[in-house]
């Protein structure tokens, strides 16, 4: 019987490379896959899937207007998989496209995706996956401290974490940390004791 997964994490914890590993996997097994990534993801371009340990693939870019049910019904083939990279910015109507797949195809559905944003705010394709999806995985990651990094701190040029902005900001390690909060927090406080409120 086919599922919804949701294979969750923090930045950093490789779901990008579990992801192509997973494609890898099924392919091997002469199983056809299709890749998915949210057009609104152009950090390696508009249809790569890229991860920090080389791996990479050609990926169709879906949009936010996208149906991805009739996208999926217009190009399905026998023994299919789909996977989804990025599923945080899928809208919740996406999700429940997906779902209805796995429902009418009988095919599994993994995606792959960050469960909150850098203000600690849950992005509406992980809330809808965690209600929906029939089997729910953390793919955990480590703060610098060595405690279980869940949050997705992000930083100015100046290199003090920002508290406050929009939603989605684009950016790998060069912009993003995986931290626990405590250490969000306590970093945090130093800044505000030096001034700084960002």
């Amino acid at each position: 019987m086919a599922k919804l997964y949701f294979k969750f994490g923090a930045m950093g914890c490789s779901k990008t490379a579990q992801a192509l590993i997973t494609r890898f996997n099924y392919e091997e097994r002469d199983m056809s896959v299709m890749l998915l990534k949210p057009a609104l993801d152009t950090r390696d371009g508009a249809d790569m899937l890229r991860s920090r340990i080389g791996l990479e693939a050609k990926a169709e870019s879906i949009p936010a207007d996208c149906d991805i049910y009739a996208y999926y019904t217009a190009r399905h083939l026998p023994g299919q998989v789909v996977i989804v990279d990025e599923c945080q910015f899928l809208t919740p109507e996406q999700v429940d496209q997906l779902s209805q797949i796995v429902i009418d195809y009988d095919v599994p559905v993994l995606c792959f995706g960050l469960s909150t944003d850098f203000q600690t705010h849950l992005f509406p394709g992980s809330r809808r996956l965690f209600e929906i999806a029939e089997s729910v995985s953390e793919i955990k990651s480590v703060c610098k401290c060595g405690k279980k990094a869940t949050v997705n701190a992000r930083f100015d040029e100046s290199g003090n974490i920002l508290y406050s902005g929009d939603q989605v900001v684009l950016g790998g390690n060069d912009r993003y940390m995986a931290m626990c909060r405590k250490c969000w927090l306590n970093r945090r406080k130093e800044q505000e004791a030096k001034g700084i409120f960002t």
